[in-house]
């Protein structure tokens, strides 16, 4: 039986200024749910609300119909990957998923043509899209049912991203995902489901000639 996460009528100002409004978002176990957004638009700050770790003025999350204030506190619920690099940078690669994977998963993590040769090295002399994909493999490897990944695609190489895309695809079959970034084109191509924060709501799109209603992409942009 699938999973379902829900967080519903949030809101949240910064300095009396609205930016996001009574908005509702659903994703279930198998779902990969592509969040699209100008800059500024709210996306990041839905996603650490939706974590738990940044106040609301308003919000309730439902997962599987508990309510839940601060998800990341649950146990195997919730993963997050901030924008912001996370992992411990004085330990080497092979320390950290240690410290983040079972024992006997780690064997198998390091089959892997990116991370194998970089065992030993420490985390601060890892390049940036080495980093984020570490960060990436990390958090679909972990025993959680939803991982909210927030720009994943930032800093990493064209060859990485479809890397990247083949990790999420996988990691879909038992888990939901939500993922934003600033290039719709890679969100598109990975995503089975697609909502725009638009305004301080939620639009939901099912094709590009709704960005192009909404503002978010030009109409040349629709034939790409």
């Amino acid at each position: 039986m699938s999973s379902v996460l829900e967080i519903d009528s949030v809101l949240k100002s910064f300095g009396g200024n609205p930016v996001l409004t009574d908005i509702y978002l659903k994703c279930e176990t198998g779902d990969i749910l592509g969040m699209l957004g100008r800059n500024g638009s709210g996306k990041s700050t839905l996603l650490k609300i939706l974590f738990g770790t940044l106040p609301a003025d308003r919000k309730f999350i439902r997962i599987d119909g508990e309510v839940l204030d601060k998800p990341y506190n649950a146990r195997n619920v919730l993963s997050f990957l901030p924008q912001n690099n996370f992992l411990p940078q004085n330990l080497a690669v092979e320390k950290v998923v240690e410290l983040y994977l079972e024992k006997r998963f780690v064997a198998s993590f390091f089959i892997d043509q990116v991370l194998d040769g970089l065992r030993k090295c420490k985390v601060s002399n890892l390049a940036g899209g080495e980093m984020r994909y570490l960060e990436i493999k990390l958090l679909l490897s972990i025993d959680s049912k939803f991982v909210l990944l927030d720009e994943p695609f930032n800093g990493v190489s064209p060859i990485l991203i479809e890397v990247i895309k083949g990790l999420i695809k996988e990691a879909s079959k038992v888990k939901g995902i939500i993922l934003t970034d600033h290039d719709y084109r890679n969100v598109l191509d990975v995503a089975n489901r697609y909502c725009l924060v638009f305004d301080g709501g939620i639009k939901q799109i099912s094709n590009k000639g709704e960005l192009v209603k909404w503002g978010y992409i030009s109409e040349s942009k629709r034939e790409e």
